[in-house]
């Protein structure tokens, strides 16, 4: 069995994070590093482990990014779905930029069958309000 150090976030980048966020001359202790990396450690595992169940239904063996944001919308985490779409789309920007500038032309797309030259949405998932009703997100 794994060691169960090897299962979690590592130190040194939750503190690091915990730094930046915290006032210059703030200090964190290594109690307080520990705790929040149990935290943050759970929190991923929860949620990779939701959009996991949900891939093995499918019968696919990869999780995306469209899976992970399903997962925390499914959780009832919906602002953190949010979020992380925008960064998602945010990033696919950056990449498709990159890929324009450097003159790619190979850059294909395989949608229902056919190649095109236009990249497929980044993200399609059902968000759910407090309310119960639900909609679909998609960004392209």
């Amino acid at each position: 069995m794994a060691d169960e150090q090897d299962l979690l976030l590592p130190i040194a980048n939750v503190g690091r994070i915990m730094k930046q966020i915290l006032p210059p001359n703030a200090k964190v202790s290594k109690e307080a590093k520990e705790t929040v990396q149990e935290c943050v450690s759970e929190f991923v595992k929860f949620v990779t482990g939701e959009a996991s169940d949900k891939c093995r239904k499918e019968n696919r063996r990869t999780v995306t990014g469209d899976d992970i944001c399903w997962a925390l919308s499914a959780l009832g985490l919906d602002n953190h779905a949010e979020a992380i779409v925008r960064y998602l789309h945010k990033v696919q920007n950056e990449v498709d930029s990159t890929r324009t500038k450097s003159g790619a032309s190979d850059y294909k797309c395989i949608q229902a069958g056919k190649q095109t030259e236009t990249p497929t949405p980044l993200l399609l998932f059902k968000v759910t309000d407090q309310n119960g009703s639900s909609s679909f997100t998609k960004l392209s």
